[in-house]
């Protein structure tokens, strides 16, 4: 691991001073794109709700945006709609397969790229409205520390990174959870390895990588940093054929055995999550 990551890297840019983070709200986000986020975000989302949870997942993702097409849902009304007062936000909140709602981004929000005050403010206005509804609100954002991933991650009580085991996607993640307890003040992080080859890999990547943080990361005195390893997820031919389909894994092969890795951190989520926090 520690050849992997290379801890002189370039500093990140500043962010402004996060908020209070809102309860029951998780932040799912990775270093890099392509490891599977917008993957783990919708089929957490049905897990849960398969528990009975009433879930709502925000792609937070205002640039490249993409929760629409891995749902096969063609939304009239999107979040740029409700920044804009073109429509309520109520009337932008869709029922997705899986039996959880969701609030949809449109794609190519150049606008909504950088974090200015009025997409701050648009943001915690929309946040605020949502929260008090559901039992948790997933935040799908985009890949790596740009200042308006930094700010949606900001308003979450609580963090998944997910990460694969190929090297370029470790090294991201490091940046990123770098940058999140160096802005953000994080003490627990927790990790989903996504596309393992062998039981016990992403655990042990997780070790790895908490090692490589300790010695590379300063944190403040009595803060330590935490990885929380909440599962890995299998490398499983069936995950490709569902997106390729635009189906919800959990929906089109429930028993495979990426599906039951999700089924479980669905549990961990709920236990470690929604019914802490109730």
């Amino acid at each position: 691991m520690s050849d992997v990551i290379n801890p002189t890297q370039p500093k990140p840019p500043e962010a402004a001073v996060p908020l209070k983070p809102l309860g029951k709200v998780l932040a799912v986000t990775s270093g890099k794109g392509g490891v599977g986020k917008t993957f783990v975000s919708a089929n957490l989302a049905a897990a849960l709700a398969k528990l009975g949870q009433r879930v709502l997942v925000l792609d937070a993702d205002l640039g490249l945006a993409n929760l629409d097409v891995v749902l096969n849902l063609y939304p009239k009304i999107t979040l740029h709609d409700v920044f804009t007062g073109k429509a309520k936000l109520e009337d932008a909140i869709i029922r997705a397969p899986g039996g959880f709602s969701v609030l949809l981004a449109g794609s190519g929000m150049v606008e909504y790229s950088r974090l200015t005050p009025e997409v701050r403010d648009d943001f915690l206005r929309i946040m605020s409205g949502l929260v008090p509804h559901y039992d948790i609100v997933l935040l799908d954002t985009g890949a790596g520390i740009s200042d308006v991933v930094l700010f949606a991650v900001s308003l979450a009580s609580e963090v998944i990174v997910v990460a694969t085991p190929e090297p370029t996607s470790l090294t991201d993640a490091y940046a990123t959870i770098k940058v999140l307890v160096g802005q953000q003040k994080r003490q627990n992080i927790r990790m989903v390895i996504n596309q393992t080859a062998r039981l016990g890999d992403g655990r042990a990547i997780t070790v790895q990588l908490q090692q490589v943080l300790d010695r590379f990361v300063t944190t403040e005195p009595g803060r330590p940093l935490k990885l929380l390893h909440m599962g890995d997820i299998p490398a499983d031919p069936t995950v490709r054929q569902a997106i390729m389909r635009r189906q919800l894994l959990m929906q089109s092969a429930p028993s495979c055995p990426a599906a039951l890795a999700i089924a479980q951190l669905a549990l961990k989520i709920e236990d470690a999550v929604i019914h802490r926090g109730a």
